[in-house]
């Protein structure tokens, strides 16, 4: 509890300060990294790191102050640092801590904490097992290397307005890249695992073949031609699609009036049939925990549900610019005020496979790589640098690169269908998604 009484007492020395409402978040974090290439250890880390955040309201002004020294000695002087400079800020009439906040959820149920620590010995030997996997795949002629890590983060956060809590989350990640061909020919791909028990990690020796396999798929790429056909994003970009849904509905945008889908709550979205969650308190999450940035528990909840938008996601300020409540997504660090941001969110998978989704495809694109961000998010219009496969006769056939494909998000989301092969690799999730009607331009 030592933590949560040093945060305590800080949120009382600035309320000493003259502050009316005050908050402070710590983290801490620790981690060990190696990378790997050819053999050769090129980088072995170990970090530790301590960051303490400070925000205080006077009325609607709020200043933020944060500090790297765990010494309760200074809170004094940071809290009137803090105070001083709320004093000569403009005023934020929507600011302020949560309107409401719920108790602390007990952080067990959701087993976000691994118990073992692996060594650098235990690191160094899963990303040889990577690379060397990699290696041996004929056809593969080099390596970018293979990266292991692990880490902890603890987070606690207390507030003037009487809440108090704490978690602690660990990650083990593993990740292989892998060049196959020779000179301008040369072709490179990836596969990696990221998870919060050690127990959930990826086979080694998979990721680093997976990564050979796939640099060899990529050998040979021609520049396809102009055309307006099905596109298949593969599951490692799709989940770029409910990024840019949730830059659509995320609630400090809307209140600025720059989402294309502002207004649009209760109306359909996507295509019928699909569902979009979001989850703080999947078991083993990436993004799980018990309580948001401002103390909110949040709940399982359809952000889409049979292609309808059921709501934004909504901190407590942007929640007071539409008139409504948090939805319990603040998400924050210890230099800056909250802002919205989903926790686990994934489309719910349907009910054919990725081959079924292209078995009637006689001519499509199968993306894989998708470059640049050239998303309006006002008007909707899309438009990526893209790489994979054409699709011909209903099966994968001879790879592309420098490509683009473009549409408009308001009728990419009204047209895509999705496949049965949803796995949780990221904290937004998706399955192979098809599309009709995209326009890629090419030759």
């Amino acid at each position: 509890m030592s933590d949560l009484n040093h945060l305590s007492d800080l949120v009382a020395a600035a309320r000493r300060a003259g502050a009316d409402a005050a908050d402070a978040l710590q983290v801490r974090n620790e981690s060990l990294s190696v990378s790997r290439r050819l053999g050769r250890i090129e980088q072995l880390e170990r970090s530790e790191g301590f960051d303490i955040g400070l925000r205080v309201f006077l009325g609607r002004r709020q200043a933020i102050v944060s500090t790297t020294r765990d010494d309760p000695a200074g809170f004094a002087a940071l809290a009137e640092r803090a105070v001083a400079m709320a004093k000569v800020v403009p005023e934020d009439p929507f600011g302020g801590l949560a309107d409401q906040f719920d108790p602390p959820r007990d952080a067990a149920p959701l087993d976000l904490a691994d118990a073992t620590e692996p060594t650098a010995a235990a690191l160094i030997a899963r990303a040889a097992a990577a690379e060397d996997s990699a290696l041996a795949v004929p056809g593969v002629t080099n390596s970018e290397g293979a990266d292991a890590g692990w880490g902890r983060i603890q987070v606690a956060l207390a507030t003037s307005a009487g809440f108090a809590g704490q978690y602690s989350r660990t990650s083990h990640s593993l990740s292989c890249t892998a060049l196959a061909g020779q000179g301008t020919g040369m072709e490179r791909d990836y596969e990696w695992s990221s998870v919060v028990h050690l127990a959930d990690l990826g086979d080694p020796a998979t990721i680093g073949r997976r990564a050979a396999e796939k640099a060899i798929a990529r050998l040979g790429p021609v520049r396809a031609k102009t055309a307006r056909i099905p596109v298949l994003f593969d599951p490692r970009v799709s989940a770029s699609l409910l990024g840019h849904l949730l830059g659509a509905i995320n609630g400090a945008a809307v209140a600025r009036g720059t989402s294309f889908l502002a207004g649009r709550v209760g109306t359909q979205v996507l295509a019928r049939g699909l569902t979009v969650r979001d989850d703080p308190w999947r078991p083993r999450g990436l993004r799980s925990r018990p309580f948001d940035g401002e103390g909110m528990a949040g709940a399982p909840r359809a952000i889409v549900e049979d292609g309808v938008l059921t709501t934004w996601i909504l901190d407590w300020r942007s929640a007071r610019q539409l008139g409504l409540v948090s939805t319990g997504h603040a998400s924050r660090g210890t230099g800056g005020p909250p802002g919205p941001a989903p926790s686990n969110l994934w489309l719910e998978p349907g009910a054919a496979s990725p081959a079924a989704l292209m078995a009637d495809v006689a001519e499509g694109l199968y993306v894989t790589d998708l470059i640049g961000m050239g998303v309006n998010g006002v008007t909707g219009d899309y438009s990526r640098g893209a790489a994979g496969f054409m699709i011909r006769g209903g099966a994968l056939a001879e790879p592309v690169s420098e490509i683009t494909i473009a549409g408009n998000l308001r009728d990419i989301f009204l047209n895509m269908v999705a496949a049965d092969d949803l796995q949780f690799r990221r904290g937004t999730d998706a399955p192979t998604i098809r599309v009709e009607g995209l326009t890629l331009a090419g030759a």
